[in-house]
């Protein structure tokens, strides 16, 4: 298997209710003791080092040695979206080397590129010329975990009469893109020339990082990447404080110990949202439901982190939207995220590209 991410290991936490980042970043650059982010209580940031540098210098497209790849086959789903709750159809083509990831929609493309990314609530957005692609993040995160550097993805919905569309939720998790990229496999792409492309990785030279409020995303320089992820909810106690880490990540581990992990929400704000026009599509077959008094409402969960491991799904998808023709979006680097959702992952990407 291609060694795009890597191999890891998880632990519950015991007593962390109250963790506060502030400490577990400093235990951290304790192992590169000239880096040092600080997040008070407060949410004042402090910079990483005494000097001064620009976000494009602390990051360089290198070589991974392994060549740009596409699915072997095609793929088709069907199934209704999350929020919309209206049923589309999604096909996945083999594409050319350095074509990247896209979506056509009424052929309209609309590239997996956080340049036409449009902030909305619970999801993440495309948006080019009017069309707007919803819900993309759990087959983005898929393609990019399993290698998948260059496809076509058409996408289209009978109902859809105002521009926009929306990627089926299946059944909350990635678990079933991967299936199907699994079954009918990749192989190298070719450019239009019928030339081979290298895939390039984005690499870090120094930390960087962005936060909003109490929340946090961090990247430190790593030969591999690394993910470690952190949520807090004390006001729903099955759920509370959760870590999970990845160290390294590969397309093997994805796949067994990430991928199957469903979306969540909190049973007391169902409505709400509803109210709102969010997650018309919601079921107990698409998401885990957690009550705040009651706890989990249709167990079992298929890891005791299922939540926390969903957002380390949501991560990777949204970061690759870093990359630039068949190039590799997550940076190698450990990533560390507190409390994130994907506006902040949004300009976690942003930052990297140092469009903010």
């Amino acid at each position: 298997m291609a060694p795009l991410f890597g191999w890891s290991k998880t632990r519950k936490s015991k007593s962390r209710q109250n963790v506060r980042p502030f400490a577990f970043l400093h235990s951290i650059s304790q192992k590169r003791r000239r880096f040092v982010l600080l997040l008070d209580s407060g949410g004042h940031s402090f910079p990483f080092s005494d000097r001064p540098h620009d976000c494009r210098r602390r990051l360089q497209r290198l070589q991974t040695g392994r060549l740009q790849q596409t699915l072997a086959g095609y793929i088709e789903r069907i199934g209704k979206s999350l929020h919309s709750g209206k049923v589309s159809t999604v096909k996945l083509w083999p594409e050319f080397a350095g074509e990247g990831k896209y979506f056509d929609f009424r052929s309209n493309l609309v590239p997996a590129s956080i340049d036409f990314v449009e902030e909305t609530p619970l999801c993440t957005t495309l948006r080019k010329d009017g069309y707007r692609v919803r819900t993309v993040e759990h087959l983005l995160s898929a393609l990019e975990a399993m290698g998948v550097d260059n496809c076509r993805v058409e996408i289209e919905s009978p109902d859809c009469e105002d521009g926009a569309v929306e990627v089926p939720i299946l059944d909350g998790s990635a678990r079933e893109w991967v299936e199907a990229i699994e079954q009918v496999g990749l192989k190298v792409a070719v450019d239009r020339d019928g030339n081979n492309r290298e895939k390039m990785a984005p690499f870090l030279d120094e930390p960087v990082h962005v936060w909003r409020n109490d929340s946090f995303i961090a990247a430190f320089p790593s030969p591999k990447v690394h993910i470690t992820y952190g949520i807090n909810f004390p006001q729903v106690p099955a759920i509370g404080c959760q870590w999970f880490s990845s160290t390294p990540l590969d397309d093997f581990f994805y796949a067994k110990q990430i991928a199957s992990s469903r979306t969540f929400c909190i049973y007391e704000e169902v409505e709400r949202m509803r109210q709102v026009g969010l997650i018309r599509g919601g079921s107990m077959e698409n998401a885990i439901v957690c009550s705040a008094s009651k706890g989990w409402l249709n167990p079992p969960l298929r890891f005791h982190d299922e939540p926390c491991r969903h957002k380390v799904l949501d991560l990777i998808g949204d970061v690759s939207l870093f990359a630039q023709c068949g190039s590799q979006g997550l940076p190698v680097a450990h990533v560390v995220a507190y409390k994130g959702g994907h506006a902040l992952h949004a300009d976690f990407v942003r930052r990297l590209s140092g469009l903010s």
